[in-house]
C-alpha cells in the first residue's frame, strides 16, 4: 500500500519542492493539501494534478477526510509548535521544513506533542541532501581528517523573494518586503532564523553531538527592516571556535553561480581540512599525506538518502526514528545555538548556551 501524505500550509515556498518530491516517489500517494488561502496553492494542484476533492482550506477537516499517513508541514517559522501541536494528535507523523522552531521553548513544545500522540517528528534540512555536504560527513566519519576542531560555515541567497518552489525566479517588489513573513519578527523572519539553523544543525551533526559552550553574535538590520539580512555567530566548543555566517544579499545565488564567499562549509581537523560548498560536484581535502590537497568527486546518493521524502518514508516503513540532522535531538541542539545567537546580538555580548 502506498504511504498517504498531505501537504499543510504553503507559508514556505519549498512546500512544492517536497510534494514535487513525493509525487514522484512511486510508493506515496499525496491525498490532500491544505491552506487557508486558495491561492497559494494553484501551482501546486496544476502541477501534481490534485483533483478539487483533496483541497482544503481547513486544517481539521483536511486531516478527518484524508486520513493521511504523515504530514508536510510548511507554516512561517514563529508557527511551527502551532502546527504541530494541531496536527499531531490526529496520530499523523510529522516533516517539518527548516528550520526547527522560532525558539527552543517552541521546538520543545513540538518535541512534547510529537510523544504525547506516539508519531515521528523530523526536521527536514535540504542541505542535508546534498552530495557534497555528505560526502563530507563520510570523509569525517572514516577519520580522514583526524579529529574534528573547527567548522567554517557561510550561506544564504540573493533573499528570500528572489525565488519560489523549484527555485524559480521572482522580481521581489518593495511591496513584497513589507508583506512577506519573511520580513516579519514575530512570524520569525531574518537571515538568522532563516539559515543559521542549517549551519549549527548540519556543524552539530559534524561535531557528533558535541555542544558549544558559549556563543557570541552580531547581526545588520538594513534599511529600518524588523529583521537582519546579516549575522555572524561564533561558537565556542572545548575543541576550538567554530563561526557560522548567514546572509540574505549574496551576489549570486549558489544554485545558479556561487557568490564569493561561497555557501558552504570548510571543516578543519588535527590532521587535515574539508571544503565543501553547496551544489558542487566534488569536495577538496588536504591530509598529512597530501597537505597540497586533492579534489573528491561527490558521492552518487542513492535511495534513500537522495531527499527527504525517501529518507522519511524508509523511516516510517522500518519503524525506525529520523538520524542525524533531520533528528529532534540533533536539531535541537542546533537550535539552542541559534537561540544564543538571537539573545547575544540582542545584548551586544556573549553569553552561555542557552536552553
Amino acid at each position: 500500500m502506498k504511504i498517504r501524505v498531505a501537504g499543510i500550509n504553503f507559508d514556505h515556498f519549498h512546500m512544492g519542492d517536497l510534494l514535487r518530491m513525493a509525487f514522484n516517489h512511486p510508493q506515496v500517494e499525496i491525498v490532500g493539501i491544505c491552506d487557508e488561502d486558495p491561492a497559494r496553492m494553484q501551482d501546486a494542484i496544476r502541477n501534481f494534478r490534485i483533483p478539487a476533492a483533496r483541497v482544503f482550506t481547513d486544517v481539521e477537516a483536511c486531516l478527518e477526510k484524508t486520513k493521511p499517513d504523515f504530514v508536510i508541514l510548511c507554516p512561517a517559522t514563529a508557527r511551527h509548535a502551532e502546527y504541530v501541536e494541531r496536527v499531531a494528535p490526529f496520530r499523523v507523523h510529522l516533516l517539518v521544513e527548516k528550520p526547527f522552531a522560532a525558539s527552543v521553548a517552541e521546538a520543545d513544545r513540538m518535541i512534547a506533542a510529537a510523544r504525547r500522540s506516539g508519531v515521528m517528528l523530523a526536521i527536514n534540512w535540504p542541505l542535508r541532501w546534498m552530495p557534497s555536504h555528505a560526502t563530507a560527513y563520510r570523509l569525517l566519519s572514516e577519520g580522514r581528517i583526524g579529529e574534528l576542531q573547527e567548522v567554517h560555515y557561510y550561506d544564504g541567497n540573493r533573499g528570500p523573494l528572489w525565488h519560489g518552489a523549484d527555485k524559480i525566479e521572482i522580481i521581489p517588489t518593495p511591496a513584497m518586503k513589507r508583506k512577506s513573513w519573511f520580513y516579519k519578527r514575530k512570524l520569525g523572519g531574518g537571515s538568522l532564523l532563516d539559515y543559521l539553523g542549517y549551519g549549527t544543525t548540519l556543524g552539530t551533526w559534524f561535531h557528533g553531538g558535541r555542544k558549544p559552550t558559549e556563543v557570541t553574535a552580531v547581526t545588520d538590520w538594513p534599511n529600518g527592516l524588523e529583521v537582519d539580512e546579516h549575522s555572524i555567530t561564533i561558537a565556542r566548543y572545548a575543541c576550538g571556535l567554530s563561526k557560522f555566517e548567514t546572509r540574505w544579499g549574496t551576489f549570486t545565488d549558489p544554485w545558479t553561480h556561487q557568490p564569493q564567499p561561497k555557501c558552504g562549509f570548510v571543516l578543519k581537523g588535527s590532521d587535515g581540512t574539508i571544503s565543501s560548498y553547496d551544489y558542487e560536484p566534488t569536495v577538496r581535502m588536504q591530509t598529512r599525506r597530501k597537505p597540497e590537497g586533492e579534489v573528491i568527486r561527490a558521492d552518487k546518493l542513492k535511495p534513500p538518502f537522495q531527499n527527504p521524502i525517501q529518507y522519511f518514508v524508509e523511516c516510517l516503513r522500518r519503524d525506525r526514528p529520523p538520524e542525524g540532522p533531520l533528528s529532534p535531538a540533533i536539531s535541537r541542539i542546533g537550535q539552542q545555538i541559534v537561540d544564543s545567537a538571537v539573545l547575544s546580538a540582542k545584548l551586544k555580548r556573549t553569553v552561555k548556551l542557552v536552553g
